[in-house]
């Protein structure tokens, strides 16, 4: 059965532009808090202070996350809400019956764009897939980052490593991963989404491996959440890329790292059943593979004009 849920009017009543900027910030400005902190304490503190700043931000870094306190799941439903409602997001999921809340799903979430914001609509938080157990698996940076990791542990999210990814599967949990992921931002362009998806095929073996069907997920207009400029010269790219940070320059309101309130449609596909294989093939992974690529392809232009970006491009490199 066909399920849209438009701005998640069914999960939360309208936020006040406070509680908003607050669950905007929590999300998305603790990379920039970081900065700002550090260097205000190297150009403005004695060394002794600036130091212990440094020291203060050591003990978030080793500081052990517990992702199922009380405090860290009220705070990230309090996100989640106030997030979904902002844009707004609207949900679509294609055929919710399709889905078996005993089961585990390996979900593919394109595009990437600055930051795919659009995952807030599939968290467990939020409750509207129906599923009771989901994760989001993000770089793995992003978990020695003080403050963003206790928040994004809560939120669900989950280093994006092979070892992780099997261990939540095999607890039940359904997994929201970007197979594009970071370097995708490398080939991101204006007015046409990027895909970098024909070198990955990491995840489809491991859906095949461990018997898990595989879901497409696309989500317009994320692209548009923030104003965007590549780094100047590849090599600075190349280098951000395999140091796994933003090889471009990125902004939101008024310069800050709050986006801009665009519309988001977040789309789920069916799920793309598989049997459990322990030792696929370098050709039976293609195959399955061009089924994903195909799929998600099929979402795109089926929904496209329903999302409001009848014009809108795609292309997969």
């Amino acid at each position: 059965m066909e399920k849209v849920f438009h701005g998640i009017e069914e999960f939360t009543k309208s936020s006040s532009v406070f509680k908003t900027i607050l669950a905007l910030a929590l999300y998305f400005g603790a990379i920039h808090f970081n900065v700002a902190l550090i260097l205000f304490a190297a150009l403005f503190l004695p060394l002794s202070e600036a130091l212990s700043v440094l020291c203060f931000l050591l003990v978030f870094v080793l500081l052990p996350v517990d992702e199922n306190s009380i405090f860290g799941r009220k705070l990230s439903r309090y996100i989640s809400k106030h997030i979904c409602n902002y844009f707004p997001i609207t949900l679509h999921i294609e055929d919710t019956e399709a889905f078996d809340p005993n089961r585990a799903y390996v979900f593919g979430y394109e595009p990437h764009s600055v930051f795919p914001i659009g995952i807030a609509a599939l968290s467990d938080n939020v409750g509207l897939m129906p599923l009771p157990k989901i994760k989001a698996l993000a770089s793995s940076a992003a978990f020695y980052i003080p403050f963003l990791r206790h928040i994004w542990t809560w939120l669900g999210f989950s280093p994006v490593t092979k070892k992780n990814f099997i261990s939540l599967l095999e607890a039940g949990y359904s997994c929201i991963l970007v197979p594009g992921g970071l370097r995708e931002t490398h080939f991101m362009e204006h007015d046409c989404e990027i895909a970098f998806l024909k070198e990955r095929r990491g995840f489809v073996r491991i859906a095949m491996e461990m018997g898990q069907p595989l879901v497409p997920v696309f989500c317009f207009g994320q692209t548009n959440a923030y104003k965007w400029r590549k780094a100047p010269w590849k090599l600075i790219r190349n280098l951000a890329t395999s140091l796994k940070i933003f090889p471009l320059f990125f902004w939101g309101i008024y310069g800050s790292p709050i986006p801009f309130k665009k519309p988001l449609y977040v789309v789920v596909g069916r799920p793309i059943e598989l049997e459990k294989n322990p030792q696929p093939t370098k050709e039976q992974i293609a195959k399955v593979h061009s089924q994903f690529i195909e799929a998600l392809q099929d979402l795109f232009e089926r929904y496209k004009a329903l999302a409001g970006y009848t014009n809108l491009k795609f292309k997969i490199i």
